[in-house]
């Protein structure tokens, strides 16, 4: 029986020099759109918050039709939850809504996320979300 030694052919893998260079490049375009994602992320949970409180003035408005009042500030939230398809969400940063009625600006009941400081005030993303006027704005 005759044994042949040959040398190892190439296998066309890639070497370390171009793996480095991949990588290298992966990094820069994480560090380039990371941020911007971010910062979408960010507004995107604002908006998301909004859309929650539009989502409560709707089960707000079948409760007063039902009940023909809206729910005082110590029954609270937890009182339209029959008028919701799941349960009682936290706002978008984990924290709970807060529910007056009647409000305190000019309208029947006020609606408000803290935003993500979970403190009243703030800017940016801190602003708070609040049911008597759109988001971004300084009042209407």
């Amino acid at each position: 029986m005759d044994i042949k030694c040959e040398p190892l052919a190439s296998n066309g893998g890639f070497s370390l020099v171009e793996l480095l260079i991949v990588m290298v490049i992966l990094g820069l375009l994480a560090g380039l759109v990371g941020p911007r994602l971010f910062k979408h992320a960010d507004t995107a949970k604002q908006k998301d918050a909004a859309v929650q409180i539009g989502m409560f003035e709707e089960a707000l408005d079948l409760y007063r039709l039902e009940h023909h009042k809206y729910p005082t500030t110590e029954e609270g939230l937890a009182a339209i939850k029959p008028y919701l398809k799941k349960d009682l969400p936290a706002d978008p940063w984990g924290n709970p809504f807060h529910y007056k009625s009647p409000g305190d600006n000019g309208r029947e009941y006020d609606i408000v996320s803290n935003g993500a400081d979970n403190a009243p005030g703030g800017e940016g993303i801190n602003e708070d979300i609040v049911s008597w006027k759109s988001l971004g704005k300084s009042g209407e």
